[in-house]
This record gives structure tokens, C-alpha cells and sequence, in this order.
């Protein structure tokens, strides 16, 4: 059975938006299931269009392309449906293949993950 990564997303700050993803594809180079949860304002990440909007200067890939290699590689991306409330956001707002999920949700999941980041 493969190990799990779950990494918990609740920043669009380009300096915390990059990491889970950049450390998402070293997980899925390492064969690691990974499960990325946003929250807050790491919820503009997965909204249509979020991505594109955060860049960080030299990284080697832009925030879009680390996505794409995630989900290729069958990332779970999975939206915190308690906070839609709070940044005034809905399911309508996310790109194709995010899932909706709440804060047990996550305590399932990081019970389960053999490794659980924060990036907040």
C-alpha cells in the first residue's frame, strides 16, 4: 500500500501557496498517494482563475503547471466546505475536480496520512 500525504492549503500568499504543491510532486515522484485540503484564503488557489494569479519569482514552475502534474498523477484536491462562508465562496467557484469536504473530514484524512504538512 502506498504512503499517504495530506497537506493542509490556507494560504494564496505566494510564499505558503508554492510549498504543497512543490513538495506534493516530490510525495508523488516517491509514489505517495497526496491529498492537498484548502481552506481560507488557500481557497483561491483552486477557484477558476486563482491560480494564475499567484506567482512567485524564480520558482522553476509556475502554480498552474505544479497543478496540472498533481492531478495528472490522481491528486485528491479537496475544498474546505466550512469556510466557503467565511471568503464568500461556493462549489460553482472551483475548478473541475474538487471535492468538497468539512472539517471531519480532515480528521479523517490526517488520521489516515502517514505525513501531514500545514501551510497557513
Amino acid at each position: 500500500m502506498a504512503k499517504k500525504m495530506l497537506v493542509f492549503c490556507g494560504s494564496d500568499d505566494p510564499n505558503k501557496a508554492f510549498p504543497p504543491f512543490m513538495l506534493g510532486c516530490g510525495a508523488i515522484a516517491l509514489d505517495m498517494e497526496l491529498t492537498l485540503f484548502f481552506t481560507l484564503s488557500g481557497l483561491n488557489i483552486i477557484c477558476k482563475g486563482g491560480a494564475e494569479k499567484i506567482e512567485l519569482p524564480g520558482a522553476p514552475k509556475t502554480l498552474p503547471e505544479y497543478m496540472e502534474i498533481a492531478r495528472e498523477a490522481g491528486t485528491r484536491l479537496v475544498a474546505c466546505s466550512a469556510a466557503f462562508p467565511i471568503v464568500n465562496v461556493s462549489e460553482a467557484d472551483f475548478i473541475d475536480g474538487v471535492e468538497c469536504g468539512g472539517v471531519a473530514e480532515f480528521v479523517s484524512m490526517a488520521e489516515e496520512a502517514d505525513v501531514v504538512l500545514t501551510y497557513c
